[in-house]
């Protein structure tokens, strides 16, 4: 669930013929707090959800199938029309994210699922220093999935399979030739100016020297698209060789980055059960992994959690050395947030979504690595990686049974938010890199790729401040 949206319903809506306004420059962790409203109506206006094409030949199959489980099952039926209902009809409630009256049923939901899922992400200014900006779904779904009976619909396994049907539709469209439309340099293209401005801004670190962006990514300038042959090409971009080095490859002692992402909760003592809806979201070992038979091995251990950036990296690499036992993914909800949404008393939590980081780890689509290490010091290693909203896509590339050196490619999100996970045991005594330890700037920058994360004390360097410093969940 991207927090994309967040928060932007109880402002006043800019028409969308003024001119873009910049980005705040803080935008919270990972990046994925809310675009300016007239930067989300500029993506709207291809998919106005109040004048919607209503005529039956142009629903996709898929969105005729939605509409037929929700009308053939009584239970789902009630929750898609009372969800609606549910919404206040005041301020700002009344209104979508352009200033269109608020969708007030199924059927026009689901016209609007028929749009979005046949239409492409455009680059578009505003954006540009928070990037990827299509996520619409999450946008119509804003409200609804906050009511009570939203909470319900979209925790249900019907429907997340149907939802897992309907993002498919939408990802095959991605991985089409036709879906290059959007790489070019136009104004809205991602090959723009700007967009290049933006991504190439996104991928240098800071105190570095600054590389330019067909020198960061394998691309080639000479072909049509930079050679990306379709949009979820571009979006799993790979780095030129050493753009990102592995840090001390050698030396088994030292944790590295899985992902190109900006660290947001380091917890310690975490439950094998816990209440992970409530506000605090503490994290839920069960939960997160399914009840798998190896959650016992991580009770009172340390979760480490971090966001991927809108303009990020988006691939996985092996944190450490070491045999993979076991890989594989679990279905889980797209459109599920905490309780913090309520309707009643100060009305809704416009920042619900940004608040259910945490709990997401919990009940969205997501892969589970579990990788003994080489180095017997740090143990079995669990990674888990996070699928959030629109297309969700978590693919694995290790098999059980797999070698794996530190720095290796495992595998990538495909179009979609993203947060990753790592889990150690009870009593594995990890030093700490410094921008690892909380508490965390709002606007914490990415933590490259295969760069130290941690070092096993006793090993490196040990700071005896460190383990103060974790937080508990």
């Amino acid at each position: 669930m991207s927090a994309f949206f967040l928060a932007i319903l109880s402002r006043t809506l800019s028409p969308i013929d003024q001119p873009l306004q910049a980005m705040p420059e803080s935008r919270g962790v990972g990046l994925w707090l809310p675009a300016p409203p007239d930067f989300i109506a500029r993506w709207f206006t291809t998919i106005n959800t109040s004048r919607l094409r209503r005529d039956t030949d142009s629903v996709l199959p898929v969105i005729q199938e939605f509409k037929q489980l929700i009308e053939n099952d009584t239970t789902l039926f009630m929750y898609f029309t009372s969800m609606f209902d549910e919404i206040p009809s005041y301020s700002p409630y009344d209104k979508d994210v352009i200033g269109n009256p608020q969708i007030r049923d199924y059927q026009h939901m689901l016209q609007s699922f028929n749009e979005v899922i046949q239409t492409l992400p455009p680059w578009n200014d505003a954006a540009n220093n928070i990037g990827f900006c299509g996520f619409p779904i999450n946008a119509i779904l804003n409200w609804p999935m906050g009511t009570p009976s939203g909470r319900s619909a979209f925790l249900d396994p019907r429907v997340n399979a149907m939802l897992k049907k309907m993002l498919t539709v939408w990802a095959g469209y991605l991985v089409s030739p036709a879906s290059t439309n959007v790489l070019n340099t136009n104004s809205d293209g991602w090959l723009s100016p700007n967009a290049v401005r933006a991504l190439t801004t996104s991928a240098n670190l800071a105190g570095h020297e600054e590389i330019k962006f067909h020198d960061l990514y394998a691309c080639d300038p000479s072909k049509p698209c930079l050679v990306y042959t379709y949009w979820d090409n571009f979006f799993t971009r790979t780095f030129k060789d050493g753009i990102r080095p592995i840090s001390s490859p050698n030396d088994d002692s030292i944790l590295v980055s899985p992902c190109e992402a900006a660290p947001y909760r380091l917890a310690n003592d975490v439950s094998e059960r816990a209440t992970f809806w409530i506000k605090a979201q503490p994290y839920s070992l069960n939960d997160m992994l399914a009840n798998d038979e190896l959650v016992s091995r991580f009770v009172d251990g340390t979760v480490y959690q971090a966001f991927l950036s809108s303009l990020s990296y988006h691939r996985w690499h092996s944190p450490i050395s070491g045999t993979v036992v076991k890989a594989y993914n679990i279905p889980g909800a797209y459109y599920s947030e905490t309780l913090l949404n309520s309707f009643a008393g100060e009305g809704a939590d416009p920042e619900a979504t940004m608040r259910s980081r945490a709990y997401i780890t919990a009940v969205a689509t997501r892969a589970v690595i579990f990788i003994p290490a080489d180095n017997d010091d740090i143990g079995l290693v669990c990674v888990l990686f996070v699928g959030m909203a629109e297309v969700s896509s978590c693919e694995i590339n290790v098999y059980a049974g797999q070698h794996l050196v530190k720095g290796q490619e495992i595998g990538m999100f495909h179009f979609g938010g993203s947060t990753f996970c790592l889990i150690f045991q009870k009593d594995i005594d990890l030093c700490w890199e410094e921008d690892c330890l909380p508490p965390y700037p709002e606007n914490m920058p990415n933590i490259a790729v295969r760069r130290k994360l941690a070092t096993i004390r006793g090993v490196g360097h040990p700071r005896a401040e460190n383990k103060e410093q974790v937080q508990s969940s």
